[in-house]
């Protein structure tokens, strides 16, 4: 047996090493706590004030201010918002649009990742960045061209006067659809990229063809993927507010994040009514996030790693 050597004793008059100090930890998690706290006190603090505004009489803030005390709260901006702006049929507006918007979205996005991750070609990596280079576009470049382009598409024969995407659900439809195609495919084609090739080519090999291993095999192992997509393509295309802005002339026919500027008058706005009709706008969106809340946080590292 051989005997471990043990390092010789320090003399008792050497210097003894000291620990470097240290904060302890409930105290670092005290000062953790209270930044993000402060953080996220600034970021509710818009929120918050549009409230305070929203439940405060016009007449009140006019004559005291909106830094002073209020003198009464009450809910009549909110009925006065609903009543006067018809915010319901504007709602309604917004669901012909946002649904199939997401619809096409996710399906397109869908095929091209499919196609541009379960197959190698030449042109591969290429086609992608392609479809990803188009959201590092600002809106208001493509908006003249644009423009220009749906006032040419008129409709055939005796409706000849009218337009075929300009003033109309189509044109909005279309267009968003285009500009967030772009993310949604380099999103899906990251996570297409975790699904195992041997899933469809075990399919492949008993006779299925490409369609089938699109929609009966890589499209239900995508649900997360999709949830998590759908959540944030939901809350963007809702809240767009420059291209039915733009593309839509007729004041009936815009969403309700557009139609909040019927609420501004010609020579007299109330800064109250608008705060009330902007957060009954947002209500939908809340809804949405909170209805797919545990598949948005868990779709947040989607494509990450393999």
């Amino acid at each position: 047996m051989t005997a471990t050597a043990t390092p010789p004793a320090a003399p008792p008059w050497a210097p003894q090493a000291t620990p470097a100090s240290k904060p302890s930890r409930p105290r670092r998690q005290t000062g953790r706590h209270l930044f993000l706290a402060g953080i996220s006190l600034l970021w509710l603090v818009p929120l918050l004030w549009a409230m305070y505004t929203s439940l405060r009489p016009y007449e009140d803030t006019a004559k005291n201010g909106y830094l002073s005390w209020p003198s009464g709260l009450s809910l009549e901006n909110f009925t006065d918002a609903w009543a006067q702006s018809g915010l319901a049929h504007f709602f309604w507006n917004s669901v012909l649009v946002t649904v199939p918007a997401v619809l096409g979205t996710l399906f397109f996005s869908a095929a091209v990742a499919f196609y541009v991750s379960r197959f190698d070609f030449r042109w591969n990596i290429a086609l992608l960045m392609l479809f990803t280079a188009g959201n590092l576009l600002p809106a208001q470049v493509l908006i003249t061209p644009l423009y220009r382009l749906y006032l040419q598409w008129n409709l055939p024969g005796w409706m000849s006067d009218s337009y075929l995407l300009y003033n109309s659900y189509w044109g909005i439809i279309v267009i968003h659809i285009a500009y967030q195609c772009g993310f949604c495919t380099f999103v899906l084609s990251n996570y297409m990229k975790t699904i195992p090739k041997e899933i469809t080519e075990a399919a492949l090999v008993d006779g299925a063809p490409v369609w089938r291993q699109f929609f009966q095999i890589v499209l239900p192992l995508c649900r997360p993927a999709f949830a998590a997509l759908a959540t944030l393509e939901s809350i963007w295309i809702y809240n767009d507010f420059f291209w039915p802005l733009v593309l839509i002339e007729t004041g009936d026919k815009r969403p309700v994040t557009s139609a909040l500027a019927s609420l501004e008058g010609q020579y007299f706005t109330n800064p109250n009514l608008i705060a009330a009709g902007a957060l009954m706008t947002a209500i939908p969106t809340l809804i949405v996030y909170f209805a797919l809340q545990r598949q948005f946080i868990s779709g947040l590292t989607i494509g990450a790693g393999k």
